[in-house]
């Protein structure tokens, strides 16, 4: 007869109950692979921490939390420059507001559908839950694409948007902020419509510009903030960020600044891509080069390898990701799934220490498992990229009080909320043997919190 140790019968059930969930999931979420992805690496670590908690069973709290609140859905048709009426889909995923007003970005990029904008929104109730700050999960935008179109093209889309949206936002209710495709010009038309339907000016949006509620250090806080909790996974395992030699994707706010940060910590950034490849600089890049590529993306919307014309110590790489490249730590700060298998075991083999998810779930399930698999210290994007809708949640709280708080307070506040969140991930990921499982210490955090509300409402 074989006896089962208590663990490994916890084990047993939990597979189970897992299998049994995400069976459901998927026949709920047909044809909705991103949102399947991201509720499996929730449930698949949070199986094994609530088997012996009843109350989380009897409550169905993960069935619960894997269906939004609801899901806005409509039409947002306008006018090009050559006068013809063109028509895109808008969409606000209302997630969970068990902790706070739904708070989460807004997409404008053709690849946008619902199954994507429910894996953000899903991410987005743990990741506000994880910064402390009492904020809701949700998410939206558009299948529209801003390139290529001119301001005052942009400029009708944004307030068609926002003509059917306002109704659904509100500073107590949902506060949508920036994401791909929708930076500064794009939230100054959406507040501006808001504004005039409504006749009140008031914190609905983040993201804003300094002369209208925005937030000084909101541009940086993604990319600082990921380097902040970098620097503290390499200093809890006994290193640092001096001398670390570090591959990061994209070279957009997120990815320049997270580059910036680095290069401030003593590190070396080497690597910056977009959709057409990467360049590479190895001795790391300087800050007037980081400058001249803030400058590149965000004013000439120009393509990253103009870099390599600019600069002669700068390679580009037409076509490629830039994770084949020998770095000590990884830093995915693009888009989803931009990370997969083969490559996770080729950065493994070239000897990466750490890999921080400064883009949203950039690393294909795959990925995720061959770095843990390996010993590689996981840094997972809900506590990684946190840093963003911390400082959004800030511009929520100084435009409420109708105050502006300067830059060392908020890069304070930003430092410190992702050491608390580093060592919330600390706390629930470190099993008395081994190291820190970041994704699991991050997932549990981040529930415990969310769930632990709902039960408080009761059945609702």
């Amino acid at each position: 007869m074989v006896i089962m140790s208590k663990k490994h019968a916890n084990d047993a059930k939990s597979k189970e109950y897992l299998d049994r969930y995400m069976a459901g999931v998927e026949k709920r979420n047909p044809g909705e692979p991103e949102f399947q992805q991201a509720v499996f690496e929730v449930a698949s670590t949070i199986f094994p921490y609530i088997a012996d908690k009843p109350e989380y069973h009897e409550n169905q709290i993960l069935e619960r939390m894997a269906e939004p609140d609801r899901v806005v859905y409509f039409r947002v048709p306008w006018t090009d420059d050559a006068g013809n009426v063109r028509t895109n889909r808008g969409f606000r995923v209302q997630f969970n507001n068990a902790i706070g007003p739904y708070k989460g970005g807004l997409r404008f990029h053709p690849s946008v559908n619902l199954s994507i904008l429910k894996f953000l929104g899903y991410e987005q109730t743990f990741k506000n839950s994880l910064t402390g700050l009492p904020i809701g999960g949700g998410k939206g935008g558009a299948n529209f694409n801003p390139k290529g179109k001119s301001d005052n093209e942009v400029m009708r889309f944004c307030q068609s948007f926002v003509t059917e949206l306002y109704r659904h936002i509100g500073e107590d209710t949902d506060v949508p902020a920036g994401d791909i495709g929708v930076g500064a010009r794009e939230i100054g038309y959406m507040f501006g419509q808001y504004k005039r339907i409504t006749n009140r000016f008031v914190g609905v949006l983040t993201g804003k510009g300094l002369e209208f509620g925005g937030s000084k250090m909101r541009t940086e806080a993604t990319g600082y903030g990921a380097m902040f909790f970098l620097r503290n996974m390499l200093e809890h395992a006994g290193g640092g960020m001096e001398g670390m030699r570090i591959s990061i994707s994209g070279s957009g706010n997120v990815a320049t600044h997270a580059a910036e940060k680095a290069l401030q910590l003593g590190a070396k950034p080497l690597t910056l891509s977009d959709s057409g490849g990467f360049v590479y600089c190895a001795d790391g890049f300087n800050q007037e080069q980081i400058d001249w590529v803030k400058e590149l993306k965000n004013v000439r919307r120009g393509r990253i390898s103009e870099t390599a014309d600019e600069f002669s110590n700068v390679e580009y790489h037409d076509g490629k990701r830039p994770w084949g490249v020998e770095v000590d730590c990884a830093v995915p700060s693009a888009t989803q799934n931009e990370v997969n298998g083969e490559e996770a075991a080729m950065m493994v083999k070239n000897g990466v220490k750490a890999v921080a998810e400064a883009a949203n779930m950039p690393c294909e399930q795959a990925a995720v498992d061959a770095f843990i698999e390996a010993g590689v210290m996981f840094g997972p994007a809900k506590a990684v990229n946190a840093g963003g809708v911390g400082v959004s949640g800030l511009e929520m709280s100084q435009n409420s009080a109708r105050i502006a708080w300067d830059e060392d307070h908020l890069r304070g506040l930003l430092e410190n909320m992702m050491g608390d969140i580093h060592e919330s991930c600390v706390r629930y990921g470190t099993e008395k043997i081994g190291p820190v499982n970041y994704l699991r210490g991050a997932n549990i955090a981040g529930f415990v919190k969310v769930a632990d509300a709902m039960i408080s409402y009761g059945h609702v």
